[in-house]
């Protein structure tokens, strides 16, 4: 497969995850049965699954001044993440409340914390997002600075991936910028006329794997992979940073890929620790 060189524009945070045998109802208390802090955000986690997939990866985004800042530096850094232009910011870091139950399912509270300082790009930005093959982004920074990087970004021919989330209203002016659009079902129904103008579409079905609609008609899907799955947190972004790393091996290559990372990354406790590295991606990947 071949090895893009994809610059991630996004979050840092550090999760911090409760374990319990079931969330709790409004008002009520449960008992716990165990805490971690996990360094994630959704635009690192998809930078280190993109990095563990095989490709380049720039990481543009902000860290805060307080305790968390230099682990979260250090874990992208650690996955192959070039963290050259990282900025840091007075203030605290990003932050996600994460509760996990017994089924592995999650409920996610996230506080922008540096993140939200990204209001700007930079000269240096500006030209790692032009000198790029692929352009990766969420939106758990300010929205206006990932509508400039998507335009800068098609206006220097670098492919523009963007997976719109968390939900929220979008300009047609960046709608009109994206090349490939990553979605799970809930964002696919929120952006379901938006999303007819976009020339390729990848929609993730969780356990019943994936889809993807090209600009020419070609619809591809794949299967769901059965797994002991202990926590879905980050498995998205397992599978949108896995998918970016091989899109330029063709949407089906891409597809599988993406489907067997996000498959694997539930059967891990924790968002960026639980991303499979190249070879643990290769070893299980379907056969037939």
């Amino acid at each position: 497969m071949d090895s893009p060189d994809v610059v991630v524009l996004g979050s840092i945070n550090m999760d911090l995850v409760t374990s319990t045998p079931r969330r709790p109802a409004p008002g009520e208390t449960v008992l716990g049965s165990g805490f971690a802090t996990v360094p994630g955000g959704k635009g690192a986690n998809q930078a280190i699954a993109a990095a563990r997939s095989g490709a380049r990866v720039r990481f543009l985004g902000a860290l805060g001044d307080d305790a968390f800042a230099d682990e979260l530096r250090t874990t992208l850094h650690e996955a192959g993440v070039d963290t050259a232009l990282v900025r840091r910011v007075e203030g605290p870091s990003g932050v996600a409340s994460i509760v996990v139950d017994g089924s592995g399912e999650n409920s996610i509270i996230v506080v922008a914390g540096a993140n939200g300082h990204v209001t700007e790009l930079s000269e240096a930005e500006l030209a790692a997002i032009a000198a790029a093959d692929i352009l990766l982004c969420q939106l758990e920074i300010p929205l206006d600075t990932v509508v400039t990087a998507a335009r800068h970004a098609a206006a220097a021919g670098t492919v523009v991936v963007l997976n719109p989330s968390p939900v929220a209203p979008l300009p047609a002016g960046l709608w009109a910028d994206v090349d490939v659009a990553i979605v799970n079902s809930l964002e696919y129904e929120r952006y379901s006329a938006e999303l007819t103008g976009v020339a390729h579409v990848v929609r993730t079905l969780g356990a019943d794997g994936a889809t993807y609609r090209g600009a020419d008609g070609t619809q591809l899907s794949v299967a769901g992979r059965t797994v002991d799955a202990v926590d879905t947190t980050g498995a998205g972004d397992a599978f949108t940073g896995a998918l970016a790393a091989t899109w330029t091996s063709g949407p089906r290559t891409a597809l599988t890929w993406a489907n067997t990372a996000g498959a694997l990354a539930t059967t891990v406790l924790g968002a960026s620790a639980s991303i499979p590295d190249r070879a643990r991606i290769a070893a299980a990947l379907p056969t037939d």
